[in-house]
């Protein structure tokens, strides 16, 4: 799997650090990677646009003393205490075939915060797009079944409707570009301590607004013709009669 040249540097520590061991021989696994390897074949559709959706835990750290002021040649200082002050949530929207993305922010991770964040996708963000091809993971709220928790029944099936879901298999995250974004996301922005979630929000809305602004398309390049010869070990052997 590769992104655009300009990219290749930021995906180096995702590749290292974020690997998980798939299943051997495993055909649920083989025919999910297969699904969503078909889906990023797709030429850009802005009647169908794809769009990968993760979400990601940022815990809320204030500092109890002041940090020593930054001094030329030396970095930042800071002290080993802190105070614990809750934890947000991060749902990251990325269009691969365009380069944008979109973090909301919310003080918890339920189902009914998915649920507002896929109306917002469908109904402000492509309101216009006849189907919005949506790749997730399996997270136990990133189901459709989650509109009902927060809409009326009419409103949750019209929301439906609209998407076309596919979930990356179990164990294979790295199969979804939008927790690349957030590998990104938690090295250039949320590597440090943050105490406030309207802080949170405004930092993530600042990087958000540069990166779309300074990003290109991805240009994923690892097939299903790529998998079947270099992850063979992960399909299942054929028992011929």
């Amino acid at each position: 799997m590769r992104a655009h040249d300009a990219q290749k540097n930021e995906l180096k520590p995702w590749l290292q650090k974020q690997w998980v061991i798939p299943p051997l021989a495993n055909a649920e696994f083989v025919c999910a990677m297969e699904d969503v390897l078909e889906v990023y074949t797709r030429p850009y559709d802005p009647a169908r646009p794809v769009v990968c959706l993760d979400e990601l835990n940022k815990q809320l750290v204030a500092e109890i003393q002041t940090p020593l002021p930054v001094e030329s040649g030396q970095p930042a200082r800071f002290d080993f205490q802190y105070e614990r002050c809750g934890t947000a949530n991060l749902f990251m929207t990325s269009e691969p075939l365009v380069g944008q993305r979109a973090i909301t922010v919310t003080a918890q991770r339920t189902a009914v915060d998915f649920a507002q964040v896929v109306r917002d996708l469908l109904e402000v963000r492509y309101p216009h797009a006849e189907k919005v091809v949506l790749v997730m993971d399996n997270l136990n709220t990133h189901k459709p079944a989650a509109l009902y928790h927060a809409f009326e029944p009419a409103v949750a099936r019209a929301l439906i409707n609209r998407l076309e879901i596919h979930h990356t298999p179990k164990h294979g995250s790295w199969l979804n570009m939008a927790e690349i974004e957030l590998s990104v996301l938690s090295r250039q922005c949320l590597d440090r301590r943050i105490a406030h979630l309207d802080t949170l929000t405004q930092e993530v809305a600042a990087w958000e607004q540069a990166r779309n602004a300074n990003t290109q398309a991805v240009n994923w390049r690892f097939t299903t013709p790529d998998a079947r010869i270099k992850l063979k070990r992960l399909y299942p052997s054929i028992q011929n009669s």
